[in-house]
């Protein structure tokens, strides 16, 4: 499937409307859906217990927190793509903490074109994270073969006195 027929999920942490405007144009605008809009990391929080997305966006500060630590933590889960939105002079801290764990973040004010082109990323992102998901699932499935393969081989061998090269052979 190629870019422009995936449909990703996105949730939007924001109390900005300004940003929530240009975003839901934007998600629109690039095959998004459902686009849920929480405005703290409390609902942040909550939203994702309930679901999970393929992209979170941050707007930092947030009413009850600046949503870093929270940024940090999801962006461990399987698949999700986080962007962090920060104000400029807190960029360089904010960077240096979220690219070790694999959070892309932006300087504030942005352009339109530069959220665009951040969106434009985050799928190419999200793609290569469905490979990977892909290739994981391919290499248990292997492995849950071997595993049944070496459980019957050791049966043979208690069972029918055979050796290992023989059960090997059999098998």
């Amino acid at each position: 499937m190629s870019l422009r027929e995936q449909i990703y999920s996105v949730l939007i942490v924001s109390s900005s409307e300004t940003i929530n405007k240009i975003l839901s144009q934007l998600l629109s605008e690039s095959r998004c859906h459902p686009v849920r809009i929480v405005s703290s990391v409390s609902a942040a929080r909550r939203a994702w217990h309930e679901q999970s997305y393929d992209f979170v966006i941050i707007n930092s500060p947030l009413p009850d927190d600046a949503g870093i630590r929270f940024s940090i933590d999801i962006s461990a889960a399987a698949g999700v793509v986080v962007l962090v939105l920060v104000r400029s002079d807190f960029y360089g801290d904010v960077r240096e903490k979220a690219a070790t764990n694999g959070v892309y973040t932006l300087s504030k004010p942005l352009s339109r074109s530069m959220l665009g082109l951040s969106l434009d990323w985050m799928k190419a992102t999200r793609e290569r994270f469905r490979i990977l998901e892909k290739k994981a699932i391919s290499v248990e499935e292997k492995m849950a073969e071997i595993r049944l393969v070496n459980r019957a081989k050791w049966l043979l061998i208690s069972q029918l006195k055979m050796d290992e090269p023989q059960a090997h052979r059999y098998i």
